[in-house]
């Protein structure tokens, strides 16, 4: 199979990430000083994430196939499947644990001052939950292109998974696709090069916005949440994941340094699609194959959001606080429950942050006016949590290498010294 070709595309500047982080600043100072200004910047950043998500799909596609014809048989990609589940399953409850945690012992919401905020848009819509049997169906396309038009990333998975295996079957007669699918990689992670380099000028426009819009007013009443929240990610980054390494005898601090640029881009646009095509790029640099790479990541984006799903039991709890409405053990056991379905059933639909939490505040009654307060601070959690996501997803996809014995000491040694700008 030919390997990702990192000389053929164009490549990145080693000064971008300082770029970034310049814009980052700048955009802050901008939005501050020149809050209605700020508010026209906003389309340079939407047509950024709208040019990334235009890559996503046929990126991922080529590479689950050509990466999934190398693994060649359903058994290997049946106990891959197994080994990443487990691995999403542990962390995710781990992470809801804790955001319960940090905001009984914190208590955010405990004195805060209720003020009177707008819903945010998509206040109306509701989140329907499906039965298990439903979820499970509805990762498998009855519309291939349905799915790619809606970037549906689970059936997307399902559909690449059948093919590459049907692909490898061919042998000869399948080398065709095979080298279309190698090109169509290579050359989406070319086009993901050149838009990469409008990163900093994205980064200006969406912080300036921010800052533009919410200014402080509304942040500093809300800080003991954004607080606790930070403080949350930082204690499940550094036991959970920071552990996960140890035992796999990988260094969390190489891992950070290869997924730099995709943190930076998540953490300043709020976007996990944003990263992900870097994502892609730098961890198969790193040595992990691709047909693990690219089966663990866009699965990931279902059901391993461990930095979306700690905030989800935080949230709630704050606004029970808030409210003064006291929240005993079994309720709030209940809410571990319902938020971890909620984090597998809203899978793919849009909105649905705000839509899980709003079929969380429903279940155990609690005033929707609180949501509404929280969502205007939301973009700052939303670094957080997307940056956490990142990460667990890249230690996910080592991780899963590790314990397939697809990612040898050696290998691991090699990636510490590349460059991964």
């Amino acid at each position: 199979m030919t390997a990702v070709s990192t000389t053929a595309t164009a490549p990145r500047s080693r000064k971008q990430p300082y770029y970034i982080l310049a814009a980052l600043v700048g955009g802050i100072i901008f939005g501050y000083l020149f809050p209605s200004a700020a508010d026209s910047l906003k389309p340079f950043g939407d047509a950024f994430i709208k040019m990334i998500k235009m890559i996503i799909v046929p990126l991922v596609l080529a590479t689950l196939i050509t990466g999934i014809a190398g693994a060649g048989d359903f058994k290997k990609m049946g106990k891959l499947g197994g080994k990443t589940l487990i691995w999403f399953t542990f962390a995710s409850t781990i992470a809801l644990l804790l955001g319960l945690v940090m905001a009984n012992l914190i208590k955010p919401g405990s004195g805060v001052a209720l003020m009177q905020v707008a819903p945010p848009p998509g206040a109306n819509k509701t989140l329907t939950l499906m039965s298990n049997t439903d979820l499970l169906l509805s990762v498998i396309p009855s519309n291939i292109f349905e799915s790619l038009g809606t970037a549906n990333m689970l059936q997307i998975v399902f559909f690449s998974c059948f093919f590459g295996v049907a692909t490898a079957s061919l042998g000869q007669r399948g080398k065709p696709i095979l080298d279309f699918m190698t090109a169509l990689m290579e050359t989406m992670f070319a086009v993901t090069n050149y838009v990469m380099k409008l990163t900093p000028v994205a980064v200006f426009a969406l912080v300036g916005w921010t800052v533009g819009k919410y200014g402080l007013d509304l942040i500093l009443p809300l800080g003991k949440l954004i607080v606790t929240l930070y403080a949350g990610l930082i204690i499940f980054i550094a036991t959970v994941l920071w552990t996960a390494c140890l035992v796999m005898k990988v260094s969390f601090f190489q891992v950070l340094r290869a997924m730099k640029q995709p943190l930076i881009l998540a953490f300043t646009t709020c976007s996990s699609e944003a990263a992900l095509p870097l994502m892609l790029e730098n961890l198969q640099k790193f040595g992990v194959p691709k047909h693990i790479v690219s089966f663990v990541l866009p699965t990931g984006y279902s059901f391993n959001l461990d930095g979306s799903i700690l905030y989800k039991c935080m949230a709630l709890v704050f606004i029970a606080q808030m409210y003064n409405i006291p929240l005993d053990v079994s309720t709030q056991a209940m809410m571990v429950v319902t938020m971890a379905i909620v984090q597998k059933g809203s899978a793919g639909v849009p909105g649905a942050a705000f839509m899980g939490l709003s079929f969380g505040v429903v279940a155990f009654h609690l005033p929707m006016e609180g949501l509404f307060m929280i969502m205007g601070i939301d973009r700052l959690l939303d670094m957080g949590r997307t940056s956490t996501n990142v990460i667990g997803n890249a230690v996910a996809s080592i991780l899963v290498a590790r314990w397939e014995n697809e990612l040898p000491p050696e290998t691991v040694q090699a990636a510490y010294t590349k460059n991964y700008d």
